[in-house]
């Protein structure tokens, strides 16, 4: 049996990966004694901490996560009670996601795993053809200009297409 997914499997290759960094981040924060906190806060308290308190649309902009990815995670982080949700004094029909005085106690944990997750890049990025972020980046700015979708419809010829099967 394999330990890497099929390399044709692209989407799953991804969702491999992610699971290795992710998995072997949760045990680091595990370790640290923060068993509920998740990788993927890290973004969230990052823009909540450079911008203040965020409607779950600006916070899904600032992220850069669909609406639904970042309630998903808003509300994860709620029952860490790492944020709270207040109404907005400009807006009644908005919630404003801020961070929790628990949350801010944290950040020097936090902030020294943001650090270190960098160090990390870095190494793991001198032994890539070229550096993770950047091959992303171009893959999201690929799909951008002409969405997957599109590309596989170009050649898809499945049954009742008229075409090959």
């Amino acid at each position: 049996m394999r330990d890497i997914p099929d390399p044709a499997a692209v989407g799953t290759l991804l969702r491999h990966v992610l699971e290795l960094l992710d998995g072997d981040l949760s045990r680091i924060y595990e370790e640290q004694g923060l068993p509920e906190y998740r990788p993927r806060f890290s973004p969230a308290v990052r823009a909540l901490l450079a911008e203040g308190p965020l409607s779950v649309s600006d916070l899904a902009t600032a992220v850069g996560v669909t609406h639904s990815a970042a309630s998903q995670t808003a509300a994860q982080m709620a029952r860490a009670d790492l944020v709270t949700h207040t109404p907005d004094p400009l807006d009644a029909r908005r919630r404003l996601i801020d961070l929790t005085p628990k949350a801010r106690a944290l950040l020097p944990r936090i902030e020294a795993e943001w650090e270190a997750t960098a160090a990390a890049m870095a190494e793991l990025d001198t032994e890539l053809s070229m550096p993770l972020a950047e091959l992303l980046r171009e893959v999201a700015e690929a799909v951008g200009r002409r969405p997957f979708r599109e590309r596989v419809g170009a050649v898809y010829r499945g049954p009742g297409s008229g075409g090959p099967s």
